[in-house]
């Protein structure tokens, strides 16, 4: 027997194994969030056509649990959170099947935090997508990344091709929180840039997900002269390197000229077969969205510029600047349309 082939043949059957096991995981999500659907739509019917209140789910769930002990899905608590469940999603045929690509404890923390329909639907499809854990997905919510992915500044619609387009959107929000560091108020560059590779961790969650660190100080040689970007991470969806220079100040338009260096520097000597163009994000300690916009009419590479603040805080004002409700609802389905293309 060839070592080889057997070490091929294992490496099949081990593959065959995880993707089978992962199939009926999902299978196993799905049929229990099926459940928990049913059973919340039969309390709601019986509750509205015969008036029973609150005291039949006390009697259910007594009930359910000396039926099936040891199963604690069936509490007062848990019965009231499938009617929750069902009243929010049965006049929503859109979001109904996203809800089964998620587990229960996802679902109750997007409803039970989440009041409006495209919000909903924004973290239904990037939880899903991104496999974020219930720990990401609590912290995305507590720092309104809904808000902060679609208030976004970025020249990527000039810039990035229309095959990852709408991914490249959703891959940089508007403004971070790095409230796991410490860090005073007044700090210099090289202080954030040391504390965000010490808690890299945190940092690739608070990016959004699927990015992987590469290193900080991540040294150029153009002309025979050094050159440092502060981070470089790897996008594993957008499959592209992406540049990270981080400003303490207002965002300045020379920031942009700079950004654009190390980009065409990146694509030029480090770019690999089969990765897409690099991009940039500048993150800064705050911006003029009118001088950003300006700046970046004339960036010839895909540019995003973001705020940071190191205590959770969101401007007042994002309610306000939201898109239009049709505007998110297009954006959610060019998402949902590049999901499919993707599969």
């Amino acid at each position: 027997m060839n070592p080889q082939d057997y070490a091929n043949f294992l490496r099949e059957i081990k593959q065959q194994i995880r993707d089978r096991q992962l199939q009926a995981m999902r299978s196993v999500n799905r049929e229990l969030v099926g459940l928990y659907w049913a059973i919340g739509e039969m309390i709601h019917q019986k509750q509205t056509a015969l008036g029973w209140g609150k005291s039949v789910v006390e009697t259910l769930a007594r009930d359910l649990q000396a039926e099936f002990p040891g199963r604690n899905g069936f509490s007062v608590r848990n019965l009231w959170n499938m009617r929750e469940f069902y009243c929010s999603y049965a006049t929503c045929p859109k979001l109904q099947p996203l809800v089964a690509e998620i587990s229960w404890t996802k679902n109750l923390i997007i409803f039970g935090r989440c009041k409006d329909d495209l919000e909903r639907e924004f973290y239904l499809r990037a939880t899903a997508r991104f496999g974020w854990t219930k720990a990401v997905l609590q912290h995305q919510v507590d720092n309104k990344s809904y808000e902060r992915y679609l208030l976004n500044q970025t020249n990527f619609d000039e810039t990035v091709s229309e095959k990852i387009k709408n991914q490249a959107l959703l891959a940089v929000k508007d403004h971070y929180t790095f409230d796991f560091l410490d860090l005073a108020d007044e700090h210099s560059e090289h202080d954030l840039e040391q504390a965000l590779v010490k808690n890299v961790r945190s940092f690739l969650s608070e990016m959004g997900g699927a990015y992987a660190f590469i290193d900080h100080q991540y040294r150029l040689e153009v002309g025979g002269q050094e050159y440092f970007i502060d981070l470089l991470l790897f996008h594993r969806r957008l499959r592209c390197l992406v540049a990270i220079e981080l400003k303490i100040g207002d965002f300045k338009p020379e920031h942009k000229g700079k950004m654009e260096f190390y980009l065409e520097a990146l694509d030029c000597q480090e770019r690999m077969e089969g990765e897409n163009p690099p991009i940039g994000i500048i993150i800064c300690r705050s911006k003029n969205k009118t001088v950003v916009e300006y700046a970046l009419r004339s960036a010839s590479r895909p540019i995003g510029v973001a705020t940071y603040t190191i205590v959770p805080q969101l401007p007042e004002a994002y309610r306000d600047e939201l898109p239009s409700p049709e505007a998110i609802a297009e954006r959610l389905q060019l998402w949902a349309d590049r999901e499919v293309d993707d599969e």
